[in-house]
């Protein structure tokens, strides 16, 4: 569960991880309002914390503009797949 990881550092990866799978589960289930709150989170701890992994920053931009796209925010998605 999630909420394991919760009081660990915003540094450790794993926590960052377990964010990662939160909002991915949350997206393949469709519930794309919550799954972009989650990956907005780990998208803004990887942009603190992780700044010399880019692919993995690129793969976090990526999971948020498919959740914007799925939401109708189309024009949001294209800006942000665009970075």
């Amino acid at each position: 569960c999630w909420k394991t990881y919760l009081g660990r550092p915003d540094t450790n990866a794993v926590r960052c991880e377990s964010l990662a799978v939160l909002g991915n589960a949350l997206f393949t289930s469709g519930k794309f309002t919550e799954a972009l709150l989650v990956l907005e989170a780990n998208l803004a701890l990887l942009r603190r914390h992780w700044t010399h992994g880019e692919d993995i920053v690129l793969s976090a931009q990526a999971n948020i503009g498919n959740c914007l796209d799925n939401l109708g925010r189309h024009d949001e998605a294209l800006v942000l797949t665009r970075e």
